[in-house]
């Protein structure tokens, strides 16, 4: 999973499972040492030795947050006809609603069933209002983040991508005009044989390339022959959604990255990623232009 799709509130709940992990380990009750009893040989239970708690409260909300998580990588993925996201949801308010009645049934409740609690509550609220609170949106690493720096050949967000043939400010071949032409490319002088101009093959050339410049845009809009293929990158993350129309998303675009806009088709954009999948972004305000 691109670490840069990750949100606060995905962040929150990572931080939250880690924590409720930890807690499992911790005394799950307290006890008061009456005076003159040596109780240095009292072993407190934790939660791994109740199992009933421990898969209820516990594990169940590190696998609610594995969920969540996994939701973001894996769009339109469903268990029992819900989204993961929306299961790791449901399984979070259960986790609290488990943990919440068992601290009331017992008297002395130990660090652990304390820390467990609270930290299901963080964990099933970031899971609720994290798609829902812009705050908990925003991206859990900044653009500007060092992080982000050009690892592996990607460029920061804002950053323009290494110069080259098809990268954004690479040098492209004017539309009409000829490939280099060297040994092996038809038309290229042979050895043996000297190169000889064509007075006739370069007018038809220079006529076609000035009716293409003066051909004037029709509606403000160029026609979908004249698209170009560009770089661009999201602000915040979008969906990607096959082009057969299916409604669940194939991919998700993440900010920071540069993207390749192979077509047009109306106000949305047909998307290509880095592993070759092609996609429509449906939308497309705010994208900016490599």
């Amino acid at each position: 999973m691109n670490i840069r799709s990750l949100t606060r509130g995905d962040g929150v709940v990572i931080g939250a499972a880690v924590v409720l992990f930890i807690a499992s380990f911790l005394d799950f009750s307290s006890y008061d040492c009456p005076q003159g009893v040596d109780c240095s040989r009292f072993d407190s239970p934790n939660a791994w030795d109740a199992l009933g708690i421990l898969m209820s409260v516990y594990l169940a909300g590190v696998i609610a947050a594995a969920l969540v998580i996994v939701s973001r990588a894996l769009p339109g993925r469903k268990v029992v006809g819900l989204d993961l996201g929306q299961f790791g949801v449901a399984l979070t308010v259960f986790a609290v609603w488990t943990a919440f009645w068992t601290i009331l049934d017992i008297n002395n409740a130990g660090a652990g069933l304390i820390l467990g609690l609270l930290a299901t509550i963080v964990l099933a609220g970031a899971a609720i209002a994290g798609p829902l609170v812009p705050f908990l949106k925003a991206p859990l690493l900044s653009p500007s983040s060092p992080a982000q720096g050009v690892q592996g050949g990607q460029p920061p967000y804002g950053a323009q991508p290494g110069q080259g043939y098809g990268f954004p400010g690479g040098q492209q071949q004017p539309y009409g005009a000829q490939p280099n032409q060297g040994y092996g490319y038809p038309g290229a002088p042979q050895q043996g044989q000297p190169a000889q101009a064509d007075p006739a093959q370069a007018q038809a050339q220079q006529a076609q390339a000035q009716a293409h410049t003066q051909q004037p845009s029709q509606g403000g809009a160029a026609p979908a022959g004249d698209f170009t293929p560009f770089w661009f990158a999201v602000p915040v993350a979008r969906p990607l959604y096959g082009e057969d129309g299916s409604p669940n998303p194939i991919a998700e675009l993440a900010p920071g990255t540069w993207y390749l806009a192979v077509e047009q088709r109306g106000q949305s954009l047909i998307a290509q990623t880095q592993d070759g999948r092609r996609g429509v972004l449906q939308d497309t305000t705010g994208i900016q232009r490599g």
